[in-house]
C-alpha cells in the first residue's frame, strides 16, 4: 500500500490531464506475468501508472525499448515520466480492448492482418546489439530447461534419468539447429493476444516489449498464430503461415538480408520454433504456479500441451519425444486439477 500511495503522490505532479470532479484515484489494471503492477487513472484523458519494482524489471530497457519501436512506427505507449530508482513509470492509455477479447472467425482476418503489418515492422527495426540482446543458442536453451525442472519435476513430480536426459538434449539440439537456420530480427518476444489492443484508430497498440531480443525470424509468428490463449484450425494456422511468407517475399531484400525458404522449409521452422517456446511455457507456467501463486495459468497448460504434443507427433525427429511424453507424462497429467484432454483444448475457440 506504501509504494502505491507514493505513485499516486508522484503520478499526481507529473500526470498531464485533467481530473474530474472526484480527486485523483489510480484504479488497477490486470497485469501481465512479471512484477509489473498498472493503474489507470480517473483523468481526462486517462493514463497509465506502473509499478515496475526496480529489483526486478529492467525499466531503462522498456523506455529505451518503445523509443526505438515509437520510431519504428510501432504504437507502443508513450512515456510521459519515469523513477528509475522507485520503479514508478507514467505513460500513455492505449485503452482495454485486447485482441483476445474480440478476436473470433468473422474479425480474425482484418485483425491479423493488421497484427503481421506490426509484427514486420518490428522485424524491420535496426539490430542494436545494446537493445535487443542475442536471442541465441545459450539463452533458447535456458528457456527448454525450465521445461524439465519446473513442469516436469516441480510440477508433475516426474525424475528425469540419464536416458531422458539424453532424449531430451537430441530434442534440443534440434530446435535450436533449426532457429540458427532462420534469418536473425528484432523478436518481441510475447507477440500475442493479450499483448496486443485495438485502438480506436483501429490501429494495433503493443505492449509488453521490454523482453525483447534478436533472434529467429518465426518466434513472433508462432506466438501470433499458435496463442497460448486461443486456438484457431491448423488449416487456418498454416494458410496464415504461408501468408506472411509472401508478405516476406514481397519486401525488398537489404544487402546483407538472408534468403526466405520455400514453403515447406519455412512451415518446419514454425512448427519447431513454436515447439521451443511452447515448451518454455509449460515450464513457466509451472513456475508462476508454484513459485508466484498465480495459479491462473495452470488453466491454460491444456492449450499449449496440444501445441507441443502436435507438433512432436508430426516431426519424425521430435516424434520419440511425443511416444515419452504420453506414456510418462500424460499419466501423471490426468491426476492434475487443471488437466482436460489435450487432444481437445483450445476446441471453445
Amino acid at each position: 500500500m506504501g509504494d502505491l500511495n507514493a505513485l499516486q503522490n508522484w503520478f499526481g505532479k507529473f500526470q498531464p490531464g485533467q481530473l474530474p470532479a472526484a480527486d485523483l484515484q489510480l484504479l488497477p489494471v490486470t497485469g501481465d506475468a512479471g512484477f509489473r503492477a498498472y493503474f489507470r487513472s480517473n483523468t481526462q484523458p486517462s493514463f497509465i501508472a506502473a509499478l515496475a519494482p526496480p529489483e526486478h524489471e529492467n525499466n531503462p530497457a522498456f523506455v529505451n525499448i518503445a523509443i526505438a519501436m515509437a520510431k519504428g512506427g510501432v504504437h507502443v505507449p508513450k512515456i510521459y515520466a519515469v523513477d528509475y530508482e522507485r520503479g514508478f513509470l507514467l505513460q500513455e492509455d492505449l485503452g482495454e480492448t485486447l485482441y483476445l477479447d474480440v478476436l473470433n472467425r468473422e474479425t480474425q482476418n482484418p485483425l491479423y492482418e493488421r497484427a503481421e503489418a506490426t509484427l514486420l515492422q518490428i522485424q524491420k527495426l535496426p539490430a542494436d546489439s545494446g537493445l535487443f540482446p542475442a536471442y541465441d543458442a545459450a539463452l533458447l536453451r535456458r528457456e527448454l530447461e525450465l521445461f524439465p525442472e519446473w513442469f516436469v519435476g516441480k510440477l508433475l513430480g516426474v525424475k528425469v534419468d540419464a536416458q531422458v536426459r539424453s532424449l531430451f538434449d537430441e530434442v534440443f539440439s534440434t530446435l535450436l539447429d533449426s532457429a540458427a537456420e532462420q534469418p536473425q530480427v528484432v523478436v518481441h518476444r510475447d507477440f500475442h493476444s493479450r499483448n496486443l489492443l485495438v485502438l480506436d484508430d483501429g490501429g494495433v497498440g503493443v505492449i509488453d516489449f521490454q523482453d525483447a531480443v534478436f533472434g529467429p525470424l518465426s518466434y513472433d509468428l508462432v506466438s501470433l498464430l499458435r496463442d497460448c490463449y486461443i486456438r484457431w484450425p491448423q488449416s487456418l494456422v498454416e494458410q496464415r503461415v504461408e501468408g506472411f511468407r509472401r508478405k516476406l517475399l514481397a519486401q525488398p531484400a537489404g544487402e546483407d538480408a538472408a534468403p526466405i525458404p520455400d514453403a515447406a522449409t519455412f512451415l518446419r521452422w514454425f512448427d519447431l520454433m513454436g515447439l521451443q517456446r511452447h515448451l518454455k511455457v509449460l515450464g513457466i507456467f509451472a513456475r508462476l504456479s508454484l513459485r508466484d501463486g498465480k495459479t491462473r495459468y495452470l488453466a491454460d497448460l491444456p492449450l499449449v500441451l496440444r501445441y507441443v504434443l502436435e507438433v512432436a507427433q508430426k516431426h519424425p525427429e521430435t516424434q520419440a519425444f511425443y511416444q515419452w511424453f504420453v506414456e510418462h507424462l500424460e499419466p501423471q497429467m490426468r491426476d492434475q486439477k487443471w488437466y482436460q484432454p489435450w487432444q481437445t483444448a483450445g476446441e471453445s475457440a
